[in-house]
């Protein structure tokens, strides 16, 4: 980099073309150059840069919170919707932002899932769960048939990004039934049809045992449980790069 005086280049130039620059970036960019002179930190504030960075159709998706989204500049919205999942459409969808790419990330509510059984009283209840981002939530009491399905428009979603669908459930102390292999598809559904499965992988809701056991008792039991995937304890994660957000 060409330097006059000590003083780089960059730093010579206009604030708003400094901005324009680091828009074509990525937020977790955008950080970085703010530590490199007064003049980028400047510059990587303006609502200009942070406007690129949040989903073009943030307004339509922010005007469905079911509370005031309260903010001063768009730096400001970014970071909220990152950190603090907001509710939409009655409380029955989630929205977030993945913080180093800006990329969308949804959870549905039980209420918006389709629960075979799910309004029969004798088989789930719907009660509340303080841990739970949603004001409602279903309780499986007893079930011959366990079908929960989910269905979400693609348009929805960011462009050119590699998502992950996960069912957040959680165990009862007392519990039955549920150490049996299970399927799990995720597929695309043409307007007018049913469904259409694209994948299929055989599942585990719960572990043979619930009893702690080192790594080697876990490896083992997954051995036991041939190609299936194993249910995982709920962590607060981002997975940079591929927008995958468990919560």
């Amino acid at each position: 980099m060409n330097r006059v005086s000590g003083v780089s280049g960059f730093s010579l130039l206009p604030e708003g073309c400094i901005s324009e620059i680091i828009a074509l970036t990525s937020p977790r960019d955008a950080g970085r150059a703010s530590a490199i002179s007064s003049a980028f930190k400047s510059a990587a504030e303006f609502d200009s840069v942070w406007e690129k960075f949040l989903p073009s159709d943030y307004p339509e998706i922010i005007s469905r919170s079911v509370s005031p989204v309260v903010y001063s500049t768009k730096k400001e919205l970014y970071f909220l919707l990152c950190d603090t999942p907001i509710l939409l459409d009655g409380s029955n969808l989630s929205f977030m932002l993945n913080k180093w790419s800006g990329k969308k990330c949804y959870m549905l509510g039980a209420r918006e899932l389709s629960i075979v059984w799910g309004d029969t009283p004798d088989y789930w209840e719907w009660t509340s769960l303080p841990e739970s981002r949603f004001p409602e939530v279903a309780e499986l009491l007893r079930v011959c048939w366990l079908a929960i399905g989910g269905k979400m428009q693609t348009q929805m979603l960011s462009p050119k990004t590699t998502y992950a669908a996960y069912l957040v459930f959680k165990l009862a102390e007392w519990n039955h039934g549920l150490d049996v292999p299970s399927k799990a598809s995720v597929g695309f559904v043409a307007e007018g049809q049913e469904g259409a499965e694209d994948s299929n992988h055989t599942v585990y809701l719960k572990l043979a045992t619930d009893r702690p056991q080192p790594l080697r008792g876990l490896r083992r039991r997954a051995a036991r449980q041939p190609n299936g995937r194993l249910p995982q304890k709920r962590i607060h994660l981002l997975w940079y790069g591929s927008t995958k957000y468990l919560d």
